[in-house]
């Protein structure tokens, strides 16, 4: 039953939840399309990964104290995690963009090579990398945000 008590945990599970699901009003607000598949998927505004991380090192502030060792370890993976957020796989994700244009070009070239033999081919269906695997800076920032916001809200329900 200490699992249910445990702040910093629940903190983070409700800051990734909170994060995920608040993806779907913001897109829509922002661009008019409503896309709920948002709430099931990486990147975008705000960061589920930088909500969850400072949530879970909020609530470890919280209750061990920010002099801890405890708080230390958390607040250094923290940043670990959100400086990786906006590098590696921000990068990832825009090489999967370049990948799936070029594939895409490829494949018109083939189709149309095909045509000049006299040749009928069919258009072979490869599946695309995903796009969007990192953050910018600023939705890394809002996820920080949201999870820090998050923990102090929530803490008197645990208190």
């Amino acid at each position: 039953m200490e699992l249910f008590s445990n702040f910093p945990l629940w903190s983070a599970l409700i800051a990734i939840v909170f994060a995920q699901v608040v993806k779907i009003p913001l897109h829509f607000f922002a661009t008019k399309e409503f896309k709920p598949g948002l709430a099931f998927s990486t990147g975008g505004m705000p960061s589920s990964h930088s909500a969850a991380v400072t949530a879970v090192t909020t609530g470890i502030g919280i209750e061990h104290g920010v002099s801890s060792g405890l708080f230390a370890i958390s607040c250094i993976t923290a940043i670990i995690i959100m400086f990786d957020a906006t590098g590696i796989r921000r990068q990832a994700g825009e090489q999967a963009i370049l990948l799936n244009m070029l594939v895409k070009d490829f494949h018109r070239f083939v189709t149309e090579a095909k045509g000049w033999g006299g040749q009928k081919g069919e258009y072979e269906k490869q599946k695309e990398l995903k796009e969007l695997l990192g953050h910018q800076p600023i939705e890394v920032f809002f996820g920080g945000l949201t999870g820090i916001f998050l923990a102090y809200l929530l803490y008197p329900f645990f208190a």
